[in-house]
């Protein structure tokens, strides 16, 4: 059976973090860190990057990807979803979905990506013959604790929630916004991801979405902290 194929949907114009997938992260570009992770796995038979940048494009090259096409700017705006950005990609790659071939979406920002998970994700994907295998979250605090701001006051959802104890609360679980790994022909069949896929549980404070400021510091700070321990190259 082949490796599977890594696509890396890197759009321009992000609007929260501005060029947020070239904007240095530790001194590299932000894509490079997950590049360069895929490609040291050794766990893909190619590493390509779907962009509507040229810039990205000569990057993700100059990192070792392969960019064997521009994305059409009416596949990169804010509502194109990611699976339509994979179809888009098995179609113009020609790759055979009636036979047993994985794709596995790796999102550009994920600088706390473990080879560990992707291991886990794929050996998941051929044991249980399942469609899709997506990395998940515990949240770190009961969300159903949570509560709104009326007029700078607390507007709590359901009072009974808050008085309840932490511990007794039920787990929930949120998607880590780090991978997806699905069957070719899945990916081309299914339109939603979650209905379909089994999952793989990370630790939360790897499960990082950069979409602020915040977000971005908090990962700088884990990143820096993982490679005092030679966990990143």
């Amino acid at each position: 059976m082949n490796k599977p194929i890594a696509i890396i949907p890197a759009r321009s114009g992000s609007k929260r973090i501005k060029n947020k997938n070239l904007r240095l992260f530790h001194n590299k570009p932000m894509i490079h860190w997950t590049i360069k992770k895929l490609l040291n796995s050794n766990l893909f038979s190619q590493v390509i990057v779907s962009t509507d940048s040229k810039k990205i494009a000569m990057i993700s090259q100059k990192c070792g990807a392969d960019v064997p096409y521009i994305r059409s700017k009416k596949l990169s705006d804010d509502f194109t979803t990611t699976q339509a950005v994979i179809e888009d990609a098995i179609y113009r790659l020609k790759i055979n979905s009636k036979i047993d071939n994985y794709i596995c979406c790796v999102y550009p920002c994920s600088p706390l990506l473990d080879i560990a998970d992707l291991i886990k994700a794929i050996k998941l994907i051929k044991k249980n013959d399942c469609e899709f295998v997506v990395p998940i979250s515990e949240y770190s605090h009961p969300i159903q604790r949570a509560f709104k701001l009326k007029n700078k006051r607390i507007k709590f959802n359901k009072i009974s929630n808050y008085i309840k104890r932490t511990q007794d609360h039920e787990k929930y679980f949120h998607d880590a916004g780090q991978f997806y790994l699905g069957k070719t022909r899945s990916w081309l069949k299914r339109k939603n991801i979650f209905k379909y896929c089994q999952c793989i549980e990370i630790p939360n404070w790897r499960a990082v979405d950069i979409d602020n400021e915040n977000d971005w510091i908090k990962s700088e700070l884990i990143f820096k902290s993982l490679k005092k321990f030679n966990k990143h190259d």
